[in-house]
């Protein structure tokens, strides 16, 4: 019989919650990492090696490591620099496995990749180098490089997101990028400008289950769906109740089946709709969408959900799992039909990622 273990980010280092397969009782561990903000925890599936990316301006950037599911950490920033004269790296905010590497993406907005499990990091610099980068602008947040979806199939692919920039692609392992953004409309922009070639706020990317050429954006400004990995955008809002949220996540088998929770407005205070949680969830690419609120606050729920607080699970009956500003987190071991709480007093959460272990 498996595990399964969520992996936490909060303001205050790690935490790990672990299960079984029923996914009814859960034992909580941290926090970890020596309370490091972390922006992003994830794991390599294939080894149990769990990282984490953090720090901030004062501790610098760094990405811890555990290879015993937590029991231990260290931490490396060796490499993790732009060159001198540069405004330096504040934190890491993402990480994503591939292909036998790790990629972490920073602010100020960048990419980095590590061949030694975290140990050293070398600058991918054909995204700096793209001839936008003087015109890239920061979000609320800063500009930050949020969103790292490699291609499962084609290593030289990868696809990254970028606050307030947008999506870039690379064909060539990250030699040269190209925008993807087409179809993607800046409403804070003047009307002949609603739809530039780059400058949109990107919240969250995701890529369907099996097809690598459909991609899912929540936007600042709409949610979105690309059946041609990302040349092109189409709007799939309508029957939202917001265009405006952070966390999107697929499913872990069904193309057409996606999870979101949009907010109530990017100056409303970027809570919950009506002060109600829900998440929503469609079957069918997004044409339409279902509220799915059994077993989650109904009544004065003010807390937001941030653009990696977001999971699924791959097992029997996909769970899917959100971690909130207030410091709870949520879980429903049915696709979102039934929820309840799995923890709360955390700290801020700001990621929420999965691990299955083998028994």
């Amino acid at each position: 019989m498996s595990r399964l273990l969520l992996l936490l980010g909060t303001k205050k280092g790690a935490f790990l919650l672990e299960s079984d397969e029923a996914r009814r009782d859960w034992a909580l561990r941290g926090p970890f990492c020596e309370t490091w903000p972390l922006n992003h925890v994830v794991a390599d599936p294939a080894t149990g090696t769990i990282w984490g990316a953090g720090g901030n301006e004062w501790f610098g950037p760094a990405v811890w490591k555990s290879t015993d599911l937590g029991r231990s950490w260290t931490h490396s920033s060796r490499g993790l620099a732009y060159p001198e004269g540069e405004e330096p790296v504040k934190t890491a905010w993402s990480l994503a496995v591939a292909d036998g590497a790790l990629y972490a993406g920073v602010q100020p907005a960048g990419l980095f990749r590590s061949t030694d499990s975290g140990e050293s990091w070398e600058h991918v610099r054909g995204l700096r180098d793209h001839p936008s980068r003087p015109d890239w602008q920061p979000g609320g947040a800063g500009l930050i490089l949020h969103g790292i979806l490699p291609h499962p199939e084609d290593r030289a692919q990868m696809w990254v997101a970028i606050s307030s920039v947008g999506v870039f692609h690379t064909a060539d392992g990250g030699r040269s990028w190209a925008p993807r953004n087409r179809g993607i409309r800046c409403d804070y922009n003047p009307e002949d400008q609603r739809y530039p070639e780059y400058g949109q706020c990107v919240h969250g990317l995701t890529m369907a289950a099996g097809r690598s050429g459909r991609l899912y954006q929540q936007n600042h400004c709409g949610m979105y769906r690309s059946d041609d990995g990302g040349r092109s955008w189409q709007s799939i809002e309508q029957g939202l109740p917001s265009s405006f949220g952070f966390p999107v996540a697929a499913h872990p088998h069904d193309p057409d089946t996606l999870f979101l929770l949009p907010l109530n407005g990017d100056s409303l205070g970027r809570f919950m709709p009506d002060a109600k949680a829900a998440v929503w969830r469609t079957r069918d690419g997004g044409r339409s969408w279902q509220a799915l609120r059994n077993g989650l606050p109904q009544e004065g729920c003010y807390f937001g959900v941030l653009r990696q607080a977001l999971a699924v699970d791959g097992m029997a009956g996909t769970g899917v799992y959100f971690g909130t500003s207030s410091g709870e987190l949520y879980g429903s071991a049915d696709e979102g039909e039934s929820w309840r709480c799995l923890a709360r007093h955390l700290p801020p959460i700001l990621s929420v990622e999965t691990l299955r272990v083998p028994g």
